[in-house]
């Protein structure tokens, strides 16, 4: 059996199963289009770059998201550790120094024997060989168009934005204040309060803010819901964004005292401690409209924009009629599909599906069983989910409590949230222990 593996695209889910199939020992070429080719949304030519936003999510184990972090480092994510030693504060969240995790990743890959880059486009599925497609949600079209017609089903689309990114040295202190919410970890996010007054202001300027045009082909596309556009979010109501990413709950500024009507948050994007995102603030208005949004928060009335939000068609598969939970598809046992392209939506768990895409293309060249992860773990049940052929109207999911085996419990233990999911948690590392070791 041919032992090298094609990987197509040297993002997240990409690199990360290239370094897997490289310590089994396994040959790669690792195709990657940029910079020959850009996607719109990327900004360099490194390879895992970070494009959205630079959190990963919660670190803490009885989160959704921290136990899956929890799972990769059990399973030998490289990724992931790479992640936490380019971590910057952002309290319980895991944020990364963007920049300083892709030169990381990028030296990995560049310096592995095992890994050949060819810098070049693929425009066709391969006919032959062992593949892994993690291309993204930003699949070019020619090959987005050969994988249509693989999978013989039509694409579905949902949009993604990017928040702007502010240079800290602009902003003003006499207004802005550092803490966590509930000051929970280190204070490191940069809070800017509003009271009532700024905040309609700011309000009634968002609502009727001119947004970029859709294009014919995108206007099918749909939102992911986490990831709405700020805009988007405050069409449903003038205190929906009080009640989410300008929530106030547990902000308070030790200068004054005073509890706030809304409130800003950046939140730190690089280790040197200069460049900060707005927190939630993904966005579609046209560039000079966020310029005068941002300057009607209280503390960024001149602030040194460095990159203005974007919006940009993220695509992915109809996962539940393709995939086997092994990430193995099902019309052809050589061909594997992980990342964001496969429906599973953030950054924690593109990489987990690049884990666990490139252990089981590895045990499928050795000849041994592909890996099903139990659904006890939230690996487990992500790829449960995403593979599931129940499935009729398929849309991208995060990693989330709901999607795990259920779990008999008193009445009072399930109400209380933070004892029911340390229970799961603990479950579900005990789980993936054993499985380990039965699995070798």
């Amino acid at each position: 059996m041919n032992n090298k593996v094609i990987v197509i695209g040297a993002g997240l889910a990409g690199c990360e199963a290239a370094l897997q199939l490289a310590q089994r020992g396994i040959n790669v070429d690792l195709y990657e289009m940029r910079p020959n080719k850009t996607t719109g949304a990327h900004k360099t030519d490194k390879y895992a770059e970070f494009v959205c936003s630079n959190s990963l999510g919660s670190s803490d184990i009885t989160n959704a998201s921290g136990l899956l972090k929890n799972e990769m480092k059990l399973l030998g994510g490289v990724l992931i550790q790479i992640a936490f030693d380019n971590a910057v504060p952002a309290g319980n969240a895991l944020a990364i120094d963007r920049e300083g995790f892709a030169d990381k990743v990028t030296e990995l890959i560049n310096n592995n024997p095992n890994i050949n880059v060819i810098k070049e486009e693929i425009t066709k599925i391969p006919e032959n060989g062992n593949i892994i497609i993690a291309s993204g949600p930003l699949t070019s079209d020619e090959l987005a168009n050969s994988i249509k017609e693989f999978t013989q089903s039509e694409h579905l689309h949902f949009f993604d934005a990017i928040a702007p990114i502010i240079e800290k040295d602009s902003i003003n202190f006499d207004k802005a204040f550092y803490a966590s919410r509930y000051n929970k970890g280190e204070a490191s996010y940069i809070n800017c309060p509003m009271n009532k007054e700024e905040y309609e202001k700011f309000y009634n300027f968002l609502i009727n803010a001119p947004k970029i045009e859709l294009k014919e082909f995108e206007k099918n596309a749909k939102f992911f819901e986490s990831c709405l556009p700020v805009e988007v979010l405050a069409s449903r109501g003038v205190d929906t964004l009080r009640f989410g990413p300008m929530k106030p709950v547990g902000l308070v500024d030790d200068r004054t005292g005073e509890k706030n009507y809304a409130v800003v948050q950046l939140r730190q994007d690089n280790s040197a401690k200069t460049l900060y995102n707005i927190v939630g603030f993904q966005t579609n208005l046209k560039w000079p409209a966020q310029k005068e949004l941002i300057s009607l928060i209280p503390g960024l009335e001149n602030a040194n924009i460095m990159r203005y939000g974007v919006m940009h068609r993220n695509t992915f598969i109809n996962s539940p009629k393709i995939l086997n939970p092994t990430l193995q598809t099902r019309n052809r046992e050589n061909l594997f599909f992980a990342g964001q392209i496969t429906g599973t939506e953030g950054y924690t768990e593109s990489i987990a599906s690049g884990l666990l895409a490139g252990i089981n293309m590895s045990r499928y060249i050795q000849g041994k069983e592909l890996i099903k992860l139990p659904q006890e773990t939230m690996l487990g049940a992500l790829m449960n989910y995403i593979s599931n052929p129940e499935h009729e109207k398929f849309q991208p999911i995060n990693s989330n409590w709901a999607i795990v085996k259920e779990i008999e419990l008193p009445k009072q233990i399930r109400k209380n949230k933070k004892e029911k999911n340390t229970i799961l948690s603990n479950r579900s590392i005990e789980t993936l222990n054993t499985f380990i070791k039965e699995n070798s």
